[in-house]
This record gives C-alpha cells, structure tokens and sequence, in this order.
C-alpha cells in the first residue's frame, strides 16, 4: 500500500473511532500531497473538517443564546462572554485553516467539475460559517468571500452538472442558507432554492427516480427549507444546511 493509500485507510478507522480531529490530520496530509483527490478522498476530507466545525459551531450558539438570557454586566454575563470568545478563536483558527488548505493545495489541483464545485461549495461554506459569528467589517469581508464562492461554484455546476447531481444540490442548498441567514435575503434564499429543486424535479421525471438516492435527500433538505422559511408559524427555526454524507 502507498502512502496515500496509508493515509486513506487511517482516515477511515479515525471516522470509525469518531476522532474527528485526528480524522483531519490524516485528510490534511493526503491534501499536502498535492493530488487531485477521488470522490472518497472528497469524502473524508469534508466529513473530517464538517465534524470538527460542526461541534464549535453548536457550542457558539448554545453559549449565545445563553449569554442573551442574562443581564449584560453580570458575573455570568462575563464569564458566558469570555468562553464564547475562546469559541469564536477555535472557529476562525479551523475555518483558516481549511480555507488555505483549499486555496493552496485542492483548487489548483481540481481537474474535473466535480472537484472544481466540490471545493469552491466548501470554501463558500467556510466563510460562511466565519460570517455566522463575525461582526462589521470582517462579518462582510466573510460574507464577500462566501458569495464569491458559491457564486464561481453555481456557474461551474451549471455547466458541468447535471440539475440532480448531488453535489449541484448541496451547492443550491448551502447557498440559499447563505442568502437566508448570513445576507437576510429571504426571498433571493427562496429562488435559489426552488429553481434548484424544480430543475432537479424534472430531470428526475424525464430520466426515471433509479440512481437518485443522494439527490432525493438534497431535494428534501431543500423542500423543508422552502417550507420553513414559508411559514410563518416556523419564523425563527433555524435552516438546515448540509450536514449530511452527500456522496456515500
């Protein structure tokens, strides 16, 4: 086995340990090697980075809506402020660090339109998530780079994917997150999340339901999110963006 298999194969035991942190290291050194990875690579690099930033993620917003439930001045109040801070540091230090890893190792080397997508979905999804507790002005230098991102990734897909190819969905979908939550563009979130589900809809009918399984689950993320933020009596639940295994 090469080295490159070597660290595959470790990545995979570190997901299966659920040692998400190690699960990184490995995916950081298969990255280093600068190859254009396959859709498994893809996989466990994301999985590895999604878990680490998902579990800081959930924490800033417990310790936010916390901190919104006291008195501003308090003993608490201080205490819930310094820890979300030391939060908000091991955030920014890991969504750095993916977004140099991207830009200097995955994007130059993506050579297919997967790729391509799969990589600027992710760097729009890291600033994003930057965005999600910075403020003034480097709130908006987050969210500029976010919506470049997904911006540069829509227009690759809309040539190289087909409307129900998953990786396409999940790009629609974490984008009309970014318009709803990070922007506070309700109705551009709504557009860009029924267009995608319409085209993958029709796709779907023409060519028959086989082979859509990933893509029917995007479809659905994307119906609960339209739903959502539809309703009135929902106002105020957050939006689901993709958490899930896009590529089994």
């Amino acid at each position: 086995m090469d080295e490159r298999g070597k660290v595959v194969c470790m990545a995979k035991l570190a997901e299966q340990a659920e040692r998400y942190d190690d699960m990184v290291e490995f995916m950081k050194n298969l990255a280093r090697m600068d190859v254009d990875m396959s859709a498994e690579e893809r996989h466990l690099f994301s999985v590895g980075f999604k878990n680490t930033i998902g579990a800081r993620r959930a924490s800033w917003r417990i310790l936010s809506s916390l901190e919104q439930k006291v008195t501003a001045g308090e003993q608490a109040s201080r205490m819930i402020n310094v820890y979300r801070k030391k939060v908000e540091d091991e955030l920014r230090m890991v969504c750095d660090e993916i977004l140099s890893i991207i830009a200097i190792h995955c994007l130059p080397l993506a050579n297919t339109g997967e790729n391509v997508v799969f990589f600027y979905k992710m760097k729009g999804d890291y600033y994003r998530y930057l965005a999600e507790f910075s403020t003034e002005t480097e709130k908006k230098s987050a969210a500029d780079q976010s919506l470049m991102a997904y911006q540069h990734a829509m227009v690759v897909a809309s040539t190289e994917l087909s409307p129900a190819h998953p990786i396409r969905l999940g790009l629609a979908l974490n984008f009309s997150v970014f318009f709803y939550e990070i922007m506070n563009c309700h109705e551009r979130a709504c557009q860009v999340a029924k267009q995608a589900f319409d085209e993958a809809t029709r796709e779907i009918k023409s060519t028959g339901a086989d082979g859509y399984n990933d893509s029917t689950l995007m479809m659905q993320l994307l119906k609960d999110n339209l739903a959502l933020w539809t309703s009135e009596i929902n106002e105020g639940e957050a939006s689901k963006d993709n958490d899930i295994d896009m590529e089994g």
